[in-house]
């Protein structure tokens, strides 16, 4: 258990139990998930749920908004396959200095981070490495659609003409309901709750953290929605085929 703590310090009972699983079998171990909750209480080792808000969107601008894709109802888009949606944000990071951001991209089906980029400003130019990076990535040349919020950074004609480039199709939310891009923001607070815990230095550092964060997130760490996989191991297995 002392491992996986130690690379997944705030990891929830239920994925731990599940990662736990091969090691409880070879030493004929019979702890089931209530039972490992309950040792965790006892030892005072259960993780508590933390939250933090910082605005990093600006919705008021000239640039045109595009149709929301994923919205539940007819036409609706639903990823069965890797490769299929993307999901984009943007979140911020405290430095012992001032705030930094982190742009991610997300693949919808197998959860994996497949762009990632740390800057120090809100310049779309910076907020468009991390989709670069899952450009670079990308296996197939298949239908592709690019979920985010409408900020101006993806509704810029420098974010657009990459979509251009690249045969991207682009959705985004229709309102400020941040349930519009759930996915997204859901994995803003899993590396920020559960493996950015430190405050970095600095730039350098925050971008040392992040990659670190992200390659133990993809490989690693079990999802619920992916019946205690990894985001790595679900995407390859579909990109390979």
């Amino acid at each position: 258990m002392q491992p996986i703590r130690l690379r997944q310090p705030r990891i929830g009972t239920r994925k731990l139990h599940s990662m736990l699983g091969a090691a409880f079998s070879g030493a004929k171990i019979k702890l089931g998930r209530d039972g490992l909750f309950n040792i965790l209480r006892q030892e005072r080792l259960l993780v508590q749920p933390q939250r933090a808000y910082h605005k990093t969107t600006n919705s008021h601008h000239r640039f045109r908004r595009h149709p929301n894709l994923l919205r539940e109802g007819p036409g609706q888009v639903l990823a069965t396959r890797p490769e299929q949606v993307w999901v984009a944000d943007i979140t911020y990071l405290p430095t012992a200095g001032k705030f930094v951001y982190l742009s991610l991209v997300t693949d919808a089906y197998s959860r994996k981070i497949v762009g990632y980029h740390v800057h120090a400003s809100l310049q779309t130019e910076e907020v468009s490495e991390a989709l670069k990076m899952a450009l670079r990535a990308r296996q197939r040349k298949t239908p592709l659609i690019h979920h985010s919020d409408r900020g101006i950074q993806y509704c810029s004609t420098y974010y657009q003409e990459i979509h251009r480039r690249h045969g991207l199709t682009c959705s985004m939310t229709d309102g400020y309901d941040c349930y519009q891009n759930a996915l997204a923001e859901r994995i803003n607070g899993i590396l920020k709750g559960e493996f950015l815990l430190n405050r970095p230095a600095d730039l350098k550092q925050a971008s040392k953290m992040v990659a670190q964060s992200v390659r133990i997130y993809n490989q690693e760490r079990p999802h619920t929605a992916l019946k205690y996989k990894t985001p790595d191991a679900v995407h390859r297995a579909f990109v390979q085929q």
